[in-house]
């Protein structure tokens, strides 16, 4: 019987690799991504074609992993494109950390330290309510369950990275950290096609998030759509987030250790609204909300489906997952093993699920309340 499923199961990802080959190719050539570009606008210290840079949250003490993260880009991609790199940290960085890091490309570097206001707690926050609520998710084995800063980088990044002073002259940045793999060449420029395109959000893996780190994070965006409703523009998104027409959260969401997304999306009203509505709830701190889901529920509701961008043809790894392009083209510029990426297992069942999801912009409705009618209550579910 254990064979028979093990067969079943290796055929099914057969087919579903050879159905995202077929659904997945690039709709644009790189080279014509590139098209219409002097070579000589990627040279160290020129300008580039798009306000753009890698933004990086790091520690000090994350100097090895973030070197080894460094030039796995330098290598895939950034020694031919130059983009700079924006490091943040809560702290100062020390002299080792910034000539190191600056060793590891002829990009431009800047460093940046956080706002004190940007990494602490809110003033409606109840630290001692705080402090039970890591105790209880502790005892319930939550992942970084006691950690205060862990939460405080979700709530920086949910709400607050686009607006540090080091990327008010961007309109584009590409997030990466300590440790990731970039498994094949990137030979065209990402936040080139991103603009050219229109795409606002791009990601390579979406998974189902741990539910109990969010159990109230679904009832709060219902609140506020009841109180927003110009906060839906992309009602088709719902079916991504939802298995029950809008009763409950399925989990799923971007992994954000790698997008590139379009600062104007996070500073939009909307999104400014929306993030001080679940800033607000406390969520951040009595419970464990992440900035994956934040940001994917607003992508997925605010955004058009051509809007956000799955990169299938960029080799990363986070640990423990990995996106492998599935095309035979790819694999003579990788060298990842195209039959341990994340879209053939089920955890990760929400990139593909994106993918499929119609780009429904005649659903739309012309306001939301159509959509909002459709919901349980928002003090009705978690």
């Amino acid at each position: 019987m254990a064979r028979v499923f093990v067969v079943i199961n290796l055929v099914v990802g057969l087919l579903l690799a050879l159905y995202l080959r077929r659904e997945t190719a690039p709709q644009v050539e790189p080279e014509q991504r590139l098209a219409g570009v002097d070579a000589n606008a990627y040279a160290p210290g020129v300008a580039k074609p798009v306000r753009a840079a890698f933004v990086v949250l790091v520690r000090n003490s994350e100097l090895a992993g973030m070197k080894r993260a460094m030039r796995q880009i330098e290598d895939r991609f950034n020694q031919k494109f130059n983009y700079p790199y924006v490091f943040l940290n809560d702290v100062d960085f020390t002299p080792e950390f910034m000539t190191e890091t600056a060793a590891m490309t002829h990009a431009n570097v800047s460093f940046g330290k956080i706002p004190h206001e940007h990494w602490s707690y809110p003033e409606w926050i109840n630290q001692t309510y705080a402090h039970e609520c890591r105790q209880r998710m502790h005892k319930q084995g939550v992942f970084y369950a006691l950690s205060e800063s862990y939460r405080h980088m979700c709530r920086f990044n949910s709400g607050f990275f686009f607006r540090h002073e080091l990327l008010q002259d961007l309109d584009y940045y590409w997030r990466i950290e300590p440790d990731v793999e970039y498994s094949c060449d990137i030979d065209y420029d990402p936040f080139l096609f991103m603009q050219r395109q229109g795409i606002k959000y791009g990601y390579t893996i979406a998974l189902h998030e741990y539910p109990e780190t969010v159990p109230t994070l679904w009832s709060t965006v219902k609140a506020h759509i009841a109180a927003a409703p110009e906060f839906v523009r992309h009602a088709a998104g719902m079916r991504w987030l939802s298995a029950d027409g809008g009763a409950t959260y399925n989990g799923c969401h971007f992994w954000s250790n790698f997008e590139i997304g379009a600062l104007s999306f996070f500073r939009s009203p909307e999104y400014l609204a929306y993030f001080d509505a679940l800033d607000r709830a406390g969520g951040f701190f009595y419970e464990r909300w992440g900035d994956a889901p934040v940001h994917a529920i607003a992508a997925a509701l605010m955004l058009q489906k051509h809007e956000v961008h799955w990169f299938e043809d960029i080799g990363y790894y986070h640990n423990p997952w990995l996106n492998c392009p599935q095309g035979a083209a790819a694999r003579l510029r990788c060298h990842c093993d195209p039959a341990k990426s994340a879209v053939l297992h089920y955890w990760a069942s929400c990139t593909r699920e994106w993918v499929e999801l119609p780009d429904a912009n005649a659903t739309v409705p012309n306001s939301a309340s159509a959509l909002i009618s459709q919901l349980p209550s928002a003090s009705a579910s978690h």
